[in-house]
């Protein structure tokens, strides 16, 4: 079962930073009704202030759904909201033309304080959310500015001064302009974190494909020489085998030997391809984790540990390494390695976990921030590499938002002591 709270911790940081830009629009809102609607209650008397409540209501609930609709074909998720924006041009004009034939033709006094706030109110708000769903600062000031030509327009059957009018021309102006300003600059803010978080993991899918680059180009420098020798070779043994010549059983030997020089070869550079030296992996660790902004912390000593051991516990830090980066939302990530009877203790530990769900591991199937989640073929790989030297892995939230994986791997008696030596 979900704990309180769960389903926010479970999203990613866009995720967050979109559930709070939505949510704040969705406020805007709210303001409005309490602002310009529930304040008609103590200028004017319960009919009319329930009218005008409820008018400023429906409009309120178009702009939420065109702020929210706008959000959507922002990111990409729906077609362009034209008919909501329609829609809530002429809602705003009902609203607006309603206050004024309520300030025109209702009782003197403090109605027509009412209605003009929420003739004016309506306007600013809905010039605000409609920016949210077209693009281009010219189109969005033209929105802006025909909102406020259109307020003054609209005082005229009140026979106000041409001067007031204006002044309330340029109030929407300037009060649907920050508004907008405002939205905008929440999109952009949204936007720049989805492109952050893309970045981020364009830089993962990088740090891979180097790897591969390097891996083929070992193999193109251990096999293409080789081959072109064998190939010259065999063709002249061929030519020497028609002549019956006796050298062709030489060439042919020279080739088998070449054959299996290659073989030795590329058996080393794909050994080399897996192994992961502890220490290399640590400090690149390191890096890749401060360039992504995470505070890391590495402390232990690694030196004297056999090779078998430090690959073993390399992969637990580059497999550690990889989900942070992907799946993670973690600020902080602390690896420790340690001596403790015999055995090599590598611990990693960082925040930014998700809760769990109650229908599979923490995360989802992803996993947790930072590990990939106790159910997850990373850490099945990892336990499949740590047994071939008799380790063990445990991995699982030790805290609020907080998941430790612990990787233990025996020692020789020999390198224990030495490790020992080294420790100490």
């Amino acid at each position: 079962m979900r704990r309180p709270g769960g389903w926010w911790r479970v999203k990613s940081t866009p995720e967050k930073v979109e559930t709070y830009t939505r949510w704040s629009f969705h406020f805007f809102g709210v303001i409005e009704i309490l602002a310009l609607g529930v304040t008609a209650y103590g200028r004017t008397g319960v009919g009319l202030a329930t009218a005008l409540c409820l008018l400023v209501t429906a409009h309120a609930a178009v702009c939420m759904l065109v702020s929210a609709r706008a959000l959507d074909w922002t990111r990409g998720r729906r077609p362009q909201p034209v008919r909501q924006m329609w829609a809530l041009v002429v809602v705003s004009a009902v609203v607006s033309t309603t206050a004024v034939v309520i300030a025109e033709r209702g009782p003197s006094g403090e109605v027509e304080t009412a209605a003009g706030s929420v003739y004016g109110g309506v306007l600013c708000y809905a010039a605000g959310v409609i920016t949210l769903g077209v693009r281009g600062w010219r189109r969005r000031v033209a929105v802006v500015g025909a909102f406020a030509v259109g307020a003054g327009l609209l005082t005229f059957p009140l026979e106000m001064p041409l001067l007031a009018s204006v002044v309330l021309a340029g109030l929407v102006m300037v009060t649907g302009g920050f508004l907008a300003a405002t939205s905008i600059f929440s999109l952009w803010l949204l936007n720049a974190v989805y492109a952050l978080d893309d970045a981020k993991e364009t830089r993962v899918r990088l740090a891979v494909a180097e790897e591969r680059l390097r891996f083929g180009r070992d193999l193109h420098d251990v096999m293409g020489r080789n081959l072109a020798v064998i190939a010259l070779k065999s063709e002249l043994a061929v030519q020497l085998s028609r002549r019956g010549r006796p050298e062709a059983v030489e060439q042919m030997i020279e080739v088998q030997r070449i054959a299996q020089e290659s073989q030795r070869e590329v058996r080393d550079v794909v050994r080399g391809y897996r192994e992961a030296a502890l220490e290399v992996e640590l400090a690149g660790a390191r890096g890749v984790l401060s360039a992504a902004g995470i505070v890391s912390e590495v402390t232990g000593e690694t030196a004297g540990l056999p090779a078998e051991v430090q690959s073993a516990l390399g992969w637990v830090v580059r497999e550690a390494t990889t989900n942070v980066l992907r799946h993670g939302d973690a600020k902080k990530v602390a690896v420790t390695v340690r001596m403790s009877e015999g055995r090599v203790v590598l611990t990693v530990e960082n925040d930014g976990v998700a809760e769990t769900t109650g229908d599979g591991p923490p995360g989802g199937p992803g996993g947790p921030a930072g590990t990939g989640g106790t159910g997850g073929s990373g850490l099945s790989g990892l336990r499949e590499r740590l047994s071939a030297v008799d380790g063990t892995l445990e991995a699982g939230p030790v805290g609020r938002g907080v998941f430790r994986l612990t990787a233990e791997v025996p020692l020789p008696a020999a390198a224990a002591g030495a490790a020992l030596e080294v420790a100490s």
